[in-house]
């Protein structure tokens, strides 16, 4: 599933908010130059038939849609101008509304145009460690959904297999039902997005307790802008939700907004799973500062042992590098005309050694030990 997204200087994709120019006419169709072109596909079906191809031209399109009670228009690719404002024509849609499909940054929505609605969802995808997103812009009318995308590839593909297979009651409900099962689709497509950042952050936090760098740095960051983004993308997605089943439309029926409440539900879920991912990375954070700094100090604390030890050792040779002549005096260093004053300050320096190393080991500074500070 590919949406609008370029590539910043550090190689992660970001959604591109191509808008039209400031004080553009309202419905104005201004297609993106690098948008694909069109691929028309048509699943019309009852209980009994089905009808499952990809559509050449609109005149095809009208004669097939004739015959199946539900028909599924889906639009991969928004790439012509003319081919999208003939299905606007076909199918009535307001030319506000298209020009909301062709610009695909809209957050997710629902708004009534006369005898049909225009739901907007958002698809996300993870790839490379990288979380992108997709519109999917639904058009609700009596007996017929068409929905548009950027480009072939979605997370809808369990729904066309139920149609196929006339699993569930998909084939003897109503257009309002499919649309639902579409949009039930792309919620259940969160988790296991939310799954992978769950394996995520264990493995960081095992990391940042043994080898913490900077890579995982960077990696707690992309995480943190990731949960942004599914928060962004649900939030809007539950309010959808909630219209569809607070308002009254002959659209909707009763029975499919049964169906909605449990998809408001999961949308609910998905929300708190990415609240409680979000403080789990703020807490990663902290951990690693945490640990980076107890590892700082650890390497702190055996430099100052080792500087502290050498103090006293650094005292003596001191001493005994100051070239007093003993044969001026009898008190100008003695030791050294001693026959055994070379290994006497030897073994001094070595006991006061080790006597540090037992202070510091009874204080708790090195290693383990039962004693305190």
């Amino acid at each position: 599933m590919a949406g609008e997204k370029i590539i910043n200087r550090d190689g992660r994709k970001r959604v591109s908010r191509r808008k039209i120019a400031p004080g553009a006419i309202p419905g104005t169709l201004e297609t993106d130059p690098d948008a694909l072109f069109p691929i028309i596909t048509l699943m019309g079906y009852d209980e009994e038939n089905l009808i499952e191809r990809t559509v050449q031209d609109l005149g095809e399109l009208k004669t097939l849609m004739e015959k199946p009670a539900v028909t599924w228009v889906n639009v991969d690719g928004l790439g012509d101008a003319g081919i999208l404002s003939g299905l606007a024509d076909l199918f009535g849609i307001h030319s506000l509304a298209l020009e909301d499909v062709i610009h695909a940054h809209q957050r997710a929505k629902v708004e009534e145009y006369g005898d049909e609605l225009f739901i907007v969802a958002r698809m996300l995808s993870r790839e490379n460690g990288s979380l992108n997103t997709e519109q999917l812009s639904l058009f609700l009318g009596r007996g017929f959904l068409v929905t548009f995308q950027d480009s072939p590839g979605d997370c809808l593909e369990p729904v066309r297999e139920r149609i196929r297979k006339g699993k569930g009651r998909i084939r003897g409900s109503g257009s309002d039902y499919l649309a639902y099962t579409l949009l039930d689709a792309v919620v259940d497509a969160y988790f296991p997005i939310l799954e992978d950042f769950d394996e995520e952050l264990e493995g960081m936090e095992d990391e940042i307790m043994d080898r913490p760098n900077n890579e995982t740095v960077s990696r707690i960051h992309s995480l943190k802008h990731d949960l942004l983004l599914m928060r962004r993308t649900v939030r809007p997605l539950r309010e959808a939700i909630s219209v569809l089943l607070r308002e009254e439309s002959p659209l909707v029926s009763r029975e499919t907004r049964v169906y909605l409440r449990d998809c408001y539900d999961h949308t609910i879920q998905v929300i708190d799973m990415t609240e409680t991912h979000r403080d789990i990375v703020s807490g990663l954070m902290d951990f690693y500062l945490s640990s980076v700094s107890n590892r700082m100090n650890e390497i702190m604390k055996v430099l100052t042992i080792i500087s502290t030890i050498f103090i006293p050792l650094t005292f003596i040779t001191g001493i005994y590098g100051m070239n007093f002549n003993p044969r001026a005096s009898p008190l100008n260093m003695p030791e050294l005309n001693w026959r055994w004053g070379y290994p006497a300050v030897w073994g001094v320096m070595v006991l006061i050694a080790m006597i540090l190393l037992v202070f510091f080991r009874r204080k708790g500074w090195l290693g383990s030990s039962g004693g305190s500070g």
